[in-house]
């Protein structure tokens, strides 16, 4: 919210932002259609031919990856072609960004294989002959089921993007760390090789769902490894083995190269030139692509009785598609200077080769291993394997980032796709929440010939400054983590509180103990004194008295009980009795004792003393005595009490204040201020306090 609206009434502030102008309009207008905004200034000269190479070299490479990604989606490759032709010309309306490309993806493909295999498996399509049962499964009935659930999750996760981006749902992103995206990215790439494995082996193991499914999955493949293909084996390394070298010398001259060198198509044409003349579906059984129609499918409606069962799938792949396309445009954005808006959604690049393909070409690939296919999936994963180096580079950076990665990794691995995105997620909303509960703690200091205040831990060159403790936190103060702010305010200043406080208030009772005994005994004296002036006029009229004899012994007493007193004058550290006998002048000389009883303890030496430990002190002087009483005490427990006499509380990192952060900060007020320490608040953001919460506190 702009601050400017702070003090607005809300009737205003409601009616500013419903109402509508020509320029509010226009804006509505084109940030919903971001082709209106660039498309008029576009300039054939400057973008033309650059658009028109990157164009031809997206489009080639959609080809290959649209057909092989269908393999992970368990679909008919063709559909991996619709999937590179309609997303961009959709992008190119509603996109913003200059650079992804939207098509094919590893991991929203895996997540639709799941769905799929799920609720369409090969056992619910079996051949019955009779009584028995085949091992052929009816194919073309099979993958028109999938197809029709396929299309069901991924139009209801289109409609659920559309509905996200209209509430402006793209905040999510920022939970999406890197560090969770490339753990997820990298744990999806296990599930593609795992996929992948069955083709490139040339069995067939049962398909597994839940969690652990990927375990199961490998221990079946691990059983049938006796059975595996050879000549499927054989073509599939072969595959891989030329598609490394290629792209390796791809890489390698890629400075010399006006475009890169098509290496999937590349592989593709000639492994299908291969396997049509020498026949290798007929002669070494090796599975095929097998028929792709020519020409476009007329659009249909998915069947809407599938939506429950896919809902969770496709709010799943709605939150990871977005994740995915919006820190991939984010990035390119950052490299190249412009915004991504991140309540947009899907991708860029036309996708006008795949159409001619898919009109003209798509027939002649029937006859393309799918092991060729497996091979390019694998390979183009070569990216995602080496994020493994990650776990160096964070471990060297940051724990907590290389703690979200590996459980990122773990759970999608061991969860499946969607389970392990939500356990990602919330794990690393919890280290947020750590984070913050657990903030750092510190004391600053003024860097001399500077207005900089830096940490007096971090920085040795700072000064304290004399008098004043500032004190502040790394996060915010709020309801999880503001008992653990009030205990490091108190161990960082020195200053026990609790313990100063009883003892405060224990001496209060003393003084109050100490108040009613001398009140007594000034009552006891006062009659003593005057019974003994009453009976002194009684013996006067019978006899003659030694007034030198009466007075040295009235003397001895007083000088007694004067000394009883003072030896009960205690606290929990520190004894007075009087050094020496009162003088002419009517004066002791107080000694200060350390120990818990005066009967027993030694005197303290002046280098165990505190200054102010030895002092000469009228014998009536009560009130001196207890406040030097005092201040030995509070020495004791830690700082002295005068060290400090003030406190400020550094809130610039305080984005926000709740009411257990606003009774937090009143006892801190109330619990300094009874020791005499005055508490300021700085770096407050003016927005976020406002008079109410002033009076509280």
């Amino acid at each position: 919210m702009d601050p400017s609206q702070i003090n607005l009434p809300i009737s205003h502030r409601l009616k500013r932002s419903l109402s509508c102008s020509t320029l509010r309009l226009k804006r509505s207008i084109v940030g919903f259609l971001p082709v209106l905004s660039w498309l008029p200034r576009y300039s054939i000269w400057d973008y033309g031919m650059p658009d028109l190479i990157s164009g031809i070299s997206v489009g080639i490479m959609h080809l290959p990856q649209g057909m092989a990604y269908a393999l992970l989606a368990s679909l008919p490759p063709v559909f991996g072609l619709y999937t590179s032709l309609y997303p961009p010309l959709i992008y190119f309306i509603f996109g913003t960004s200059r650079h992804i490309s939207i098509g094919t993806f590893t991991i929203l493909s895996i997540m639709i294989g799941g769905v799929t295999e799920r609720l369409a498996p090969d056992s619910d399509f079996l051949i019955y002959n009779g009584t028995n049962v085949t091992e052929e499964v009816d194919i073309i009935s099979r993958d028109f089921h999938r197809v029709q659930v396929a299309a069901a999750a991924t139009v209801l996760g289109g409609l659920i993007q559309v509905v996200l981006g209209l509430v402006q749902f793209g905040f999510v992103g920022t939970y999406l760390s890197e560090p969770l995206v490339r753990g997820y990215t990298t744990a999806a790439s296990v599930h593609a090789v795992v996929a992948q494995l069955k083709y490139i082996l040339g069995v067939s193991p049962k398909r597994f769902g839940g969690p652990l499914s990927i375990v199961y999955t490998l221990a079946d493949l691990f059983t049938l490894l006796p059975e595996t293909h050879l000549p499927t084996l054989l073509a599939s390394v072969v595959s891989t083995v030329v598609l490394i070298t290629a792209k390796e010398l791809n890489s390698a001259l890629r400075q010399k190269l006006l475009v890169p060198i098509p290496v999937e198509l590349c592989t593709i044409v000639v492994a299908t030139v291969i396997s049509f003349y020498t026949q290798l579906n007929e002669s070494y059984k090796i599975s095929v692509v097998g028929e792709i129609p020519s020409g476009l499918q007329p659009p249909s409606i998915p069947n809407a009785s599938v939506f429950s069962e896919v809902v969770l799938d496709a709010f799943a792949m709605a939150i990871v598609g977005y994740a995915i396309s919006i820190s991939l445009g984010k990035t390119f954005a950052l490299k190249h200077g412009y915004k991504v808006e991140s309540n947009q959604i899907a991708g860029v690049v036309s996708g006008v080769i795949v159409l001619v393909t898919i009109l003209k070409l798509g027939s002649l690939f029937q006859e393309l291993p799918k092991a060729v296919l497996a091979a390019i999936v694998l390979v183009n994963l070569k990216g995602m394997f080496k994020q493994y180096y990650d776990i160096v580079t964070l471990w060297r950076t940051s724990k907590i980032d290389l703690l979200i990665w590996l459980v990122t990794y773990v759970s999608t691995v061991l969860f499946n796709l969607d389970m392990g995105l939500g356990a990602s997620m919330g794990f690393a909303l919890l280290t947020v929440i750590f984070r913050t509960q657990r903030p750092t703690y510190s004391l600053l200091g003024h860097l001399p010939g500077t207005e900089l205040y830096l940490d007096m831990e971090t920085h040795k060159e700072v000064m304290e400054v004399p008098g004043i403790t500032i004190f502040r936190s790394s996060a915010t103060m709020y309801f999880a983590n503001a008992e653990l702010y009030l205990e490091a305010l108190k161990k960082k200043s020195g200053l026990d509180i609790g313990k100063m406080l009883t003892y405060k208030r224990r001496q209060e009772a003393k003084e109050r103990r100490r108040e009613r005994r001398a009140e007594r005994r000034a009552q006891r004296e006062a009659k003593r004194q005057k019974r003994a002036l009453r009976e002194a006029s009684q013996r006067s009229k019978k006899t003659v008295f030694s007034v030198e004899e009466e007075t040295g012994q009235l003397n001895g007493d007083m000088h007694r009980e004067v000394e009883l007193g003072w030896r009960e004058r205690e606290n929990s550290t520190v004894f007075v009795i009087p050094e020496t006998a009162r003088t002419s002048d009517g004066r002791h000389t107080w000694m200060y004792l350390k120990g818990t009883d005066p009967d027993t303890t030694t005197l303290g030496s002046v280098s165990d003393l505190h200054d102010g430990d030895t002092t000469t002190l009228d014998s009536s002087s009560e009130d001196t005595l207890s406040r030097d009483l005092e201040r030995v005490s509070l020495g004791s427990l830690g700082k002295w009490t005068w060290d400090i006499h003030s406190i400020i509380l550094d809130f610039s990192t305080a984005n926000f204040i709740d009411t257990v952060a606003i009774k937090t900060l009143r006892n801190i007020f109330h619990d300094f201020g009874e020791i005499g320490v005055d508490i300021y608040l700085s770096g407050c953001q003016g927005y976020e306090w406002d008079p109410t919460i002033t009076e509280v506190i």
